[in-house]
């Protein structure tokens, strides 16, 4: 690593561009926030136009309201964030954190692991108000929460075995390896993260999901028939139908594939099945039948593993350079490794800048719903499609009325106007 000494002006670049980028990103999501609330508060007290007869001005109300609070909420955890981002970097706190850990382990790999463990720990209990805010608060509110405090508690519990088990052991191994494989480590690191995440695939559906819901075999005949009937005029072939208890957590409905290869499955919420008709049930699945056809699950992971092989060639250079360091409040291990320390900054500082490129990856998502949307369609209905996207919109709360520029960059789905009224035919 360069003498920590020999660039003060590198330094002092560097907590400008910091502080700069962070500022900027807290003026654009606040500006945006600004405008959603804005632009659904101007709306809220009429029913739009093309949905005036479909959905009831109570529901449509309960949709803006939702919408507001949740986003003003967002905006107290966008400054929390941002604060706890300073504090751990130009005042000092994760340096402090990083000298206190290599008091008690000395330096070396089990110094390292222990600093990625106390960062994590004490980086969730600060985030647990607002857990617990959004979910016996928020949710609580407009009648989607149905957890409780015990079942909470143990869903967390449950998380942190799993993140000690699973979490430490890969986490170690990367240390090491940042250590111990030469300047190309990130390469071979960037190789050991994708095979832990297609991993995660084939494992996720049959062993960890089971630990939280459970997921049991479709039983409605009716539905049975017509989604195997679809799955077999599509081509495609899945490890089995099963219903998730999702009513024991909250309202919300969902379906969706999970797994890879011979583990895929296809998982419906309890909710979902209760709300729609045997011929909606089938148009959502077939939606999700068109992220395959169209592969869109394939280019989304190759556009990951992408992202991720440059951000791991960004952290192997930037690991070395010792203004990354000091510029950013921490002063590093003199003669030992600083592999946890550039890590924990990486992590930190990625996302101030990754935010602006965020509205061309939310793009592409949209346009992928599109094509989803059409195959849909073209193997069910528009009716069936639409009427079901329609009932998941009104129980879900999704507002109707969107700010445009607020869709463009977080966005994943298109709004309710757009894509219903490509569904219906209504646009190009």
């Amino acid at each position: 690593m360069t003498d920590l000494f020999n660039s003060p002006t590198a330094s002092l670049n560097t907590t400008i561009v910091f502080a700069l980028a962070l500022c900027a990103n807290l003026l654009l999501k606040f500006w945006l926030a600004g405008r959603q609330v804005r632009h659904v508060a101007l709306n809220r007290d009429q029913v739009p136009a093309a949905f005036a007869t479909k959905i009831k001005l109570a529901a449509h109300q309960k949709a803006a309201d939702y919408t507001i609070a949740k986003t003003r909420f967002g905006l107290i955890e966008l400054a929390w964030g941002a604060a706890i981002v300073v504090a751990w970097t130009l005042l000092g706190g994760l340096s402090t954190l990083n000298h206190t850990v290599a008091n008690w382990f000395g330096n070396g790999l089990t110094q390292q692991i222990a600093l990625l463990a106390a960062f994590v720990a004490i980086g969730s209990v600060l985030d647990l108000p607002f857990t617990l805010y959004q979910t016996f608060v928020i949710e609580e509110r407009f009648g989607f929460n149905k957890t409780s405090l015990k079942l909470w508690l143990q869903d967390f519990a449950k998380s942190l075995v799993l993140s000690a088990l699973i979490g430490l052991p890969f986490i170690t191994l990367v240390i090491w390896m940042m250590g111990a494989t030469g300047p190309w480590w990130w390469l071979w690191v960037w190789g050991v993260w994708m095979g832990f995440n297609l991993l995660a695939l084939l494992i996720y559906p049959t062993w960890i999901a089971p630990l939280f819901n459970k997921f049991q075999p479709l039983e409605d005949p009716q539905v049975k028939e017509r989604v195997s009937q679809l799955m077999a005029r599509c081509g495609f072939t899945s490890k089995g139908f099963f219903v998730m208890d999702g009513s024991k957590r909250s309202a919300h409905a969902n379906a969706y594939f999970t797994g890879f290869g011979a583990s895929k499955r296809v998982v419906f919420y309890d909710t979902l099945l209760v709300q729609l008709s045997p011929e909606e049930v089938d148009a959502v699945l077939a939606h999700e039948l068109g992220h395959f056809t169209h592969r869109h699950v394939i280019k989304r992971m190759a556009s990951l593993f992408a992202m991720s092989l440059a951000g791991f060639f960004a952290l192997g250079w930037i690991s070395q350079q010792a203004w990354f360091y000091t510029g950013l409040g921490v002063v590093p291990n003199l003669g030992a490794a600083n592999d946890a320390l550039a890590l924990l900054l990486f992590m930190m500082v990625l996302p101030l800048f990754s935010a602006f490129i965020g509205p061309v990856f939310a793009q592409i998502s949209r346009k992928h719903e599109f094509e989803a949307d059409a195959y849909a369609v073209a193997q069910t209905s528009a009716s069936a499609l639409a009427g079901a996207l329609l009932k998941l919109f009104e129980d879900n709360a999704s507002t109707l009325t969107p700010d445009p520029v607020y869709v463009a960059f977080y966005y994943s789905h298109p709004p309710a106007t757009e894509r219903l009224g490509r569904i219906m035919g209504a646009t190009p």
